[in-house]
């Protein structure tokens, strides 16, 4: 509400003031220097005004990236582990395959190398018990001669185990025994390897989907 007339200057009984008037009058011509400064201060706060607004939304954008970022992050892992666990399963397919090809065209590899691997050991015992599934005279002639080319001399004794899965056996002598299996040797891999996927993903159980034999 606008005052036309204001009049609260206050004099004393000689006339003299005791407190001026709080009332100026609005000013209504400028010098152009001040209106050079008023122009130039207006242009301060803008400014400040512009930059305090910049400020403002560059702290509300990398508040939505960190929240985007953090939201993102369990979905990231899900990828990389799930990732990780693909390439697995691939590689452990592979090489299933690839020993699978390889015992095929080989079927006594594994045996000939335990014979040569278990020579020393065997060597003083009169007598070897072969245990496998299926073995022809193909076969067995072929274990008897990789027995004598590992230094065995004493007999070659062989059973049929039907249930015994494909390529595995057993050998047997006087102080000790000795075992294959390539199915449960891929079962074994196929176990820690899944462990170590739960470890590193930080999980106290395997995941769900553990049997990673079937491949």
């Amino acid at each position: 509400m606008s005052t036309p007339f204001a009049f609260d200057t206050e004099f004393d009984a000689d006339g003299s003031v005791v407190r001026e008037s709080a009332w100026k009058p609005t000013k209504r011509s400028y010098l152009p220097a001040e209106v050079d400064a008023l122009v130039a201060h207006a242009q301060l706060e803008a400014r400040q005004q512009a930059l305090n607004e910049i400020e403002n939304i560059r702290a509300m954008a990398l508040t939505n990236i960190a929240q985007g970022v953090a939201a993102a992050l369990p979905s990231l892992r899900n990828v990389a582990q799930t990732h990780r666990e693909q390439s697995a399963d691939l590689a452990l397919a592979a090489a299933r395959a690839i020993g699978g090809a390889a015992l095929e065209r080989f079927p006594q590899a594994p045996l000939r190398a335990a014979l040569e691997a278990l020579a020393q050991e065997i060597d003083a015992s009169p007598r070897l018990v072969v245990r496998a599934a299926g073995l022809d005279d193909e076969g067995r002639a072929q274990i008897e001669r990789a027995c004598a080319d590992s230094g065995f001399t004493g007999v070659v004794a062989f059973r049929d185990e039907p249930g015994m899965g494909f390529a595995a056996f057993q050998l047997e002598w006087a102080d000790g025994r000795a075992d294959h299996d390539p199915e449960g040797s891929a079962q074994r891999v196929a176990e820690a390897l899944t462990a170590a996927l739960a470890a590193e993903a930080g999980h106290a159980e395997p995941p769900i989907n553990t049997d990673r034999s079937d491949f």
